[in-house]
């Protein structure tokens, strides 16, 4: 079973995707700030797909997604976000993440990312 990795600030997300994943067979991990994400990291449990907020309280726009790149460069990252301007999105891209969502996200469409980028690792 492949392990996703949920990172957003707002629980009504995590839960929502939880849900989805979940039923799309997925096992997942959830954490609402990058510092419960890295934490998660570091205990070393096989994270296939990263969803990450691109705002967060603790960490810059994109800082998330370069410690992950760097710190577990096997992890898939889907970038999400309400806020994202298309430069951002774009350097998110350019940094490392294999796709963007914009939320709110369609489910079925957030599931098939993951799917993708899971196949893509």
């Amino acid at each position: 079973m492949h392990t996703i990795l949920v990172v957003d600030d707002e629980p009504l997300i995590r839960w929502a995707a939880r849900e989805g994943l979940e039923s799309a067979g997925y096992n997942v991990l959830e954490a609402g700030s990058a510092r419960e994400a890295l934490a998660s990291l570091a205990e070393g449990l096989p994270v296939d797909v990263a969803l990450l907020d691109i705002r967060l309280p603790d960490s810059d726009d994109l800082g998330l997604l370069r410690r992950v790149r760097r710190d577990a460069p096997a992890c898939q990252v889907i970038m999400m976000t309400a806020h994202g301007t298309p430069e951002l999105l774009a350097q998110a891209i350019t940094e490392g993440a294999f796709g963007t969502l914009s939320k709110p996200f369609d489910m079925s469409g957030m599931i098939d990312m993951v799917r993708a980028a899971e196949h893509a690792a």
